[in-house]
């Protein structure tokens, strides 16, 4: 490869990148990507703008038309975004700075928006910046306005039409095949949906739905108009979507609360859902929301929920005696739910640019306190219905308790009846065949991890860092090693002197390090553990090593995995050559998203492993080979010179050691 760089690198060289040109170079850092997720996430954005405005008061009607399947127009009875000239920006209107500058809008302003669901000045520039055309229509100050933008440029100047008496605003968007690719299109039964969902979390809001019948097949089961209006928000939807299933409560346990100091309030919708026989039922569902955008992930919000409502009914059932309602948990009472949970606050922090946990640590005890006495008064005032509540919770925490021992039963051995150390997620299938553990490099890799793995068979166990090197080390310190010596009771078949294979808890022993340097070295540090303490665990073929990938590239609509640079480069001049790429790179395990790490790393359907092996031994029972124990106690011994003549005369012997 050619060697193309600057190495004078002087003030020539800085590449300063005006208005939305950042947006179009890296899309990804604004709206997560380019996929289908993505586009379908610019309509989200534009109308937030108009739900703020509901929100806020100022308007009762939205109206989302899904014109073609690349352009959808958004239009609201706001008070429509001003039109004046900018006092910063000589010349240029605010609405066309609001367009074309990230980071400018009303949403900075506590007297304009108590609070918001958009991107605080960002949203709307960026579907701007990512749509192939925009018509801006404004109804304000008793004229229609109008301006067309393309790719984040103004194509037009801001022109006055005729007089009204309206006002709002009206953005129609066609999404970029140059970012998106040609088959980005919009799904009706995703734009519907979205739709409905701001509707109910914004009560007495009507918001109308139309959109191109030629768009829609039967089997959608969407209509192609109607209007979604829900005056009492969330208790109407959740009444809605569980009127036809048996429940405990005769009526939706639904409220609002204001947050201190004015800064917000939390909306409710909670029933407890049953089958035909009064068991527990598999149709439940928790949704959370802050300030209308759907929190994927929970967050503050959820817990504040969950603690609130799980104490108010442990609570309740000390107040009647009713001892076992100490072993309720938090998932017993979850377990069979129909809820929503929606909070508006002034200053929202989330995890993510796309909004999918919230992360306000005050909005847990905001919303907590704000259900703690409506969920204990609603108890106290129908004792029927609490009862049969409490009943009802007391019968999924028994059988909790029961499956667990049955677990334990089935899972423990002779030698391992000490408690497993709190950091572990164990898998709950009975057995061992098909299981697996993953030892995982630091806490928060340890913490996606738990929410890609597959609970019956993946086990998680997070290490805090480097463990310690048991080739170089003294019995001593390996004996007071903590770490390790819980591995050795997870694993739980023994040491190389009292191995069983019998009492083995997993099939696969799976190390997953970062695909960095420092990720190898804790993995190597690992297998030379295994080598030292429990060679059987390789030789039975246990042992494997993860294969995270080191790039994510994009392309259109379609992401690919890369491992190495090399594979990097070859792909950019090869398949993508002359395209439009994005390119990810994950500096760790813990940055992912606990869906790419399930995809690429985890999952049996997608994922590759190494796995570990030693030379065959010489004969039945025999030791290790004397060959095998020199390298090992060269390469990982106290003495770099061994190690460095070592990768010096055997690196070009290293190939594809996948399976």
């Amino acid at each position: 490869m050619t060697d193309t760089v600057n190495h004078s690198y002087d003030a020539a060289d800085i590449q300063v990148l005006e208005g939305l040109e950042p947006v179009r170079l890296r899309p990804g850092m604004y709206i997560g990507g380019t996929d289908e997720k993505a586009w379908h996430h610019l309509p989200v954005e534009i109308m937030d703008n108009s739900i703020d405005e509901a929100v806020a008061g100022f308007a009762k009607k939205i109206t989302v038309n899904l014109i073609d399947a690349k352009t959808i127009e958004i239009t609201d009875d706001g008070r429509g975004i001003p039109v004046a000239e900018h006092p910063k920006f000589p010349g240029k209107s605010a609405l066309e700075v609001i367009l074309t500058t990230l980071h400018s809008g009303g949403k900075f302003n506590n007297n304009v928006y108590k609070t918001s669901g958009g991107l605080h000045g960002v949203g709307s520039s960026v579907v701007n910046a990512l749509s192939a055309e925009m018509i801006v229509t404004i109804s304000r100050d008793g004229y229609e306005w109008r301006q067309t933008f393309s790719r984040g440029k103004p194509t037009s100047p801001m022109t006055r039409g005729d007089a009204t008496k309206n006002h709002g605003t009206k953005i129609r968007f066609t999404i970029d095949d140059e970012i998106f690719g040609a088959n980005a299109v919009f799904k009706p039964v995703k734009i519907y949906r979205m739709a409905r969902a701001k509707s109910f979390l914004s009560r007495g809001v009507r918001v109308c739905w139309i959109c191109n019948p030629d768009l829609i097949t039967e089997d959608m089961n969407i209509p192609a108009q109607t209007d979604f209006y829900y005056p009492n928000g969330v208790a109407d939807f959740l009444d809605e979507k569980t009127r036809d299933k048996p429940r405990i409560l005769p009526k939706i346990f639904s409220g609002t609360v204001d947050f201190p100091d004015d800064s917000g309030r939390v909306e409710w919708a909670l029933t407890f859902l049953t089958d035909e026989n009064g068991a527990a039922s598999d149709d439940g569902f928790f949704s959370s929301y802050c300030n209308t955008i759907a929190t994927i992930d929970g967050g503050t919000h959820e817990s504040g929920f969950k603690s609130a409502i799980t104490r108010g009914i442990k609570a309740y059932g000390e107040k009647v005696n009713a001892k076992a309602a100490q072993t309720i948990i938090s998932d017993d009472v979850f377990d069979s739910v129909a809820a929503i949970v929606s909070v508006f606050y002034k200053t929202p922090q989330f995890l993510g640019q796309t909004k999918e946990k919230l992360s306000n640590p005050e909005i847990a005890r905001y919303t907590e306190n704000a259900l703690r006495d409506p969920w204990e008064i609603f108890l106290a005032s129908d004792p029927k219905t609490a009862n049969a509540i409490l009943e009802f919770v007391i019968n999924l925490a028994n059988a909790r308790i029961r499956t667990k021992q049955v677990k334990e039963i089935a899972r423990k051995t002779p030698t391992k009846r000490i408690r497993m150390p709190a950091k572990l997620a164990d898998c709950s299938k009975h057995g061992v065949d098909g299981t697996e553990l993953f030892i995982v490099e630091g806490e928060s890799a340890g913490g996606t991890a738990k929410q890609a793995r597959d609970r019956a068979t993946q086990a998680i166990m997070p290490l805090r860092g480097k463990v310690l090197n048991v080739i170089s080390n003294s019995d001593e310190r390996f004996s007071a090693n903590k770490e390790l010596n819980e591995l050795i009771d997870i694993i739980g078949a023994g040491t190389a002197r009292d191995w069983d294979d019998s009492k083995l808890r997993y099939e696969k022993i799976i190390v997953m390090t970062d695909a960095d340097v420092d990720g190898s070295h804790i993995a190597s540090l690992l297998m030379a553990f295994f080598y030292q303490v429990m060679p059987q665990l390789i030789y039975g073929g246990h042992l494997y090593l993860s294969c995270p990938p080191l790039y994510k590239l994009t392309c259109g609509t379609e992401s690919v995995y890369v491992d190495t640079d090399e594979e990097l480069e070859q792909l950019k001049n090869t398949k993508y050559k002359n395209k439009r790429v994005e390119i990810s790179r994950f500096k760790g395990l813990g940055e992912m998203m606990p869906n790419q790490l399930r995809e690429t790393t985890m999952s049996p359907k997608t994922r590759r492993l190494i796995r570990v092996e030693l030379p065959p031994r010489t004969d039945e029972g025999a030791e290790d080979t004397e060959k095998t124990r020199t390298i090992v106690s060269e390469l990982m011994g106290k003495k770099p010179e061994f190690r460095f003549r070592f990768i010096t005369e055997h690196a070009q012997f290293v190939k594809d050691l996948f399976v």
